[in-house]
């Protein structure tokens, strides 16, 4: 594979910030380096930073409230919400969880109840109740009709049910999890060849933003503490 300078123009030593705005576009010399992080700016510059400021007063309030954060996602984005409880206990104080972390529970409702609702019978054997958060990692937020990812759609009617607050990171158009969240970041389509790889991706700089967040931000990070 060429790489950027042979692929066309010396775009690699160019501010990528500049490039992105300049270009209003695609340009077929650059390579896929540069494509993908020009389309990531765009994403970024895009995103709804008020909204991300309510999701960190929200989750905030939860916390405040003595509620407990169960965290949702699936394939990927089952990767982050383990590595989000991860930050959300040590670096904010929140009670978290993820139902992917017990692979043996999860396995065993999806073996005998079915998949489509082992988050909503993990939740309810938490005993989900009101002042408990739901936060959602999500490509599509799920879409009954179109039978994906059925399975957020069933544990968010079950949240909701319960009066607990549901929050959610998830592109397109935001899908079921964007109509049951009281507040819900949109990571916006800069390509539709490359929905998954850019939500899957920007998801995780919002909710490191988030755990970085002053409202929610308890103790240091290691290297920050390194003298």
């Amino acid at each position: 594979m060429a790489d950027c300078e042979e692929a066309g123009p010396v775009f690699a030593n160019r501010d990528l910030a500049h490039l992105a705005s300049a270009l209003g576009g695609v340009s077929p010399k650059l390579c896929f380096a540069e494509t993908f992080l020009s389309e990531s700016i765009d994403i970024l510059q895009r995103l709804d930073a008020n909204e991300i400021e309510r999701m960190a007063a929200g989750l905030n309030a939860v916390r405040q409230d003595g509620g407990r954060l169960f965290i949702l996602g699936v394939g990927g984005s089952a990767g982050h919400a383990g590595h989000a409880v991860n930050d959300f206990r040590k670096i904010c104080g929140f009670e978290a969880y993820a139902p992917t972390d017990n692979v043996s529970e999860l396995t065993a409702r999806a073996n005998d109840e079915g998949w489509d609702t082992c988050f909503a019978g993990w939740l309810e054997g938490s005993r989900i109740r009101r002042g408990d958060g739901v936060l959602v990692f999500s490509v599509g937020g799920g879409n009954r009709d179109k039978n994906i990812s059925v399975n957020i759609v069933k544990a968010l009617e079950t949240a909701s049910k319960a009066g607990a607050r549901i929050f959610g990171i998830v592109g397109r158009d935001g899908g079921f999890t964007r109509q049951a969240a009281e507040t819900c970041v949109v990571i916006p389509t800069a390509s539709p060849e490359r929905i998954t790889p850019h939500t899957e991706g920007l998801c995780a700089v919002v909710w490191h933003l988030l755990v970085s967040h002053p409202l929610l931000q308890r103790e240091r990070t290691k290297w920050e503490s390194v003298k």
